[in-house]
């Protein structure tokens, strides 16, 4: 029994109904503040930073959809009906704060300034990539912006996210760790290991959790029957607030008292966003096969960015004029970005092994050592890939 359990003689069975979280929203779907309700501690340029990121993230999804069907990259993955899920909540947060995200949170580097160029690079694995092409397209990474490389493996980022954050706590350095999930990851074992350990270590970590209907093909009414994902970290002793994932303002507001409650409390607080993608998971899935046109339409209607661009021109911050001017400069940026970038050869080999110990170790030196000499065997078919032994430390013993 818990301290703060009481006695009773009646058998008494509490029930998934009984603890319903409420959905905290500002603006109604007609961008407008709701009916009694002051507007958030928002500054225009920062509200204007918010739009402006979302609107980028929307039309670079586009057109790397459309360069993925030309043949121009081998995957992708949108944010597309999740933007102000992912701007609004990252705006709330230090830039020294940790991010680690799932894959679907590109629009939380943008905000801390990751170029075209850089998601050039990493889209087309190529020789300015960070991630030096070892990873699959949108697995973005960077040290310089605190934003962990992404796994392909789903929820593992979750503990790793509670193991940083007591990291932080112990350092008493005043940062906390942003963790972004999907409804489908939230049903991994990783995450209840990382809610629970968060709790009990007390660790200034917000888990975000974009509820967006789907876990690729399958509904969250298949997934679960509790009220969503908030819930479950009440039962771990998590604080929890439920917000309206297409509502910027909202979301905003959510993740600064979020963070607030974190760094000053040194606990974990659990954030869900209720949204819908309102794309395919990827570009290797066909959303029609699961759902159905009348329903995506609905969530069309709901659409976070013209809530907020009519909210911005109600209140005097936006212009038609200037959204036509915005996206036009975007659309031109990215496709100058796609072609320069696409230019460039891949990495060197000479890289592959670099970075990942201080000092190779022996048998990974062996390995490419091998791989040089297979190289030079068949050069017909490795025509863009360097066979120098140059910035790779090789010992005396191996001749290559």
């Amino acid at each position: 029994m818990t301290a703060a359990s009481s006695l009773t003689g009646v058998p008494k069975f509490t029930q998934h109904k009984d603890l319903v979280i409420p959905t905290l929203s500002i603006l109604n779907h007609d961008g407008l503040l709701r009916k009694g309700l002051e507007m958030p501690a928002l500054s225009q340029s920062m509200a204007q930073k918010i739009y402006r990121d979302m609107v980028y993230i929307r039309t670079l999804d586009q057109r790397m959809i459309a360069a993925q069907r030309q043949g121009r990259l081998s995957f992708y993955l949108s944010c597309t009906g999740e933007e102000a899920a992912v701007v609004g909540s990252i705006a709330g947060f230090s830039n020294k704060d940790m991010v680690m995200s799932q894959y679907r949170e590109q629009a939380a580097l943008r905000f801390r300034g990751f170029t075209s160029k850089q998601f050039m690079n990493q889209l087309l694995s190529n020789d300015l990539d960070l991630g030096k092409g070892r990873q699959m397209p949108i697995h973005y990474g960077s040290s310089k912006l605190n934003y962990m490389t992404i796994s392909s493996t789903l929820a593992t980022q979750i503990p790793q996210a509670a193991g940083y954050a007591y990291g932080q706590k112990l350092s008493g350095n005043k940062t906390c760790t942003v963790c972004y999930f999907g409804d489908g990851a939230a049903s991994e074992g990783d995450f209840h290991a990382g809610l629970n350990m968060a709790a009990v270590t007390n660790c200034p970590v917000v888990f975000i959790v974009r509820n967006n209907g789907y876990a690729i093909s399958t509904p969250t009414s298949e997934q679960f029957l509790g009220d969503g994902i908030a819930p479950r970290g009440v039962g771990y002793g998590i604080s929890a607030i439920r917000v309206d994932g297409n509502d910027a303002l909202a979301v905003y507001t959510a993740s600064v008292a979020a963070r607030k409650l974190a760094l000053e409390n040194n606990q974990p607080v659990i954030l869900e966003t209720m949204s819908y993608r309102l794309g395919a998971h990827s570009t290797s899935d066909d959303p029609s096969s699961y759902r159905s046109v009348s329903e995506e339409k609905s969530w069309h209607d709901k659409d976070p960015i013209v809530r907020m661009k009519t909210w911005l021109i109600s209140n005097g911050w936006w212009s038609e004029d200037k959204d036509n001017q915005l996206i036009t400069a975007y659309r031109k940026e990215i496709l100058e970005a796609l072609k320069a970038q696409e230019k460039r050869p891949p990495p060197s080999i000479n890289c592959l092994i670099s970075d990942v110990y201080k000092t190779p170790p022996t048998h990974l030196l062996e390995q490419f050592s091998e791989l040089q000499k297979h190289i030079k065997q068949y050069p017909d078919h490795y025509l863009q890939c360097s066979t120098s032994d140059k910035g790779v430390s090789l010992p005396a013993s191996i001749d290559v």
